[in-house]
């Protein structure tokens, strides 16, 4: 029992949850749905590196990352798809497990990790299914380009930002 006190002094006995924040993980689901729905956009109307451009720093270009972020260990020879797979799972599962401890008023924190969880299974299931990440949202600066990425990677991004946002708002 968990006792909490308005601004106008009155308490309220409040049952603790045992579920945390896992209400959150409507969060996780609709960046799963988004990034597949995307992915599945992208593979349907566009070959490999077809690229559509959109403004003059933004282009859709179809790409396949058998790696990690940033193609890291692309050039291997597929191993790097089951390492990537397992990481991806154990950590989804320590996710899950964190997200169960946070208290659901934590919205901050609880919306960062459900973020960080969505887009983490949303690459999964590309590597499960594809053996490779598809990746189309390519920003560039000239003929400076990032690395392409998609929505699972933006709702990571996401997701880290709000863990750094909450950690500064805890420690004020």
């Amino acid at each position: 029992m968990i006792k909490r006190t308005d601004p106008h002094g009155a308490t309220t006995i409040v049952a603790e949850s045992r579920r945390g924040a896992l209400i959150y993980l409507w969060l996780t689901a609709l960046v799963i749905a988004l990034d597949q729905i995307t992915k599945g956009a992208i593979e349907h109307s566009l070959g490999l590196y077809q690229s559509i451009i959109v403004l003059p720093v933004l282009d859709i270009t179809r790409a396949h990352n058998t790696g990690a972020a940033f193609s890291f260990l692309a050039g291997e020879a597929g191993w790097q798809r089951w390492l990537f797979t397992v990481l991806a799972i154990g950590v989804s599962v320590a996710l899950v497990l964190w997200l169960k401890r946070i208290d659901f008023q934590a919205r901050v924190l609880a919306a960062a990790v459900a973020l960080i969880l969505g887009g983490a299974l949303g690459n999964v299931i590309d590597r499960l299914r594809l053996g490779h990440v598809i990746d189309f949202i390519h920003v560039h600066w000239g003929e400076h380009y990032f690395p392409a990425f998609n929505v699972a990677d933006s709702a990571i991004t996401i997701g880290a930002a709000l863990l750094l946002l909450d950690a500064w708002l805890e420690a004020r």
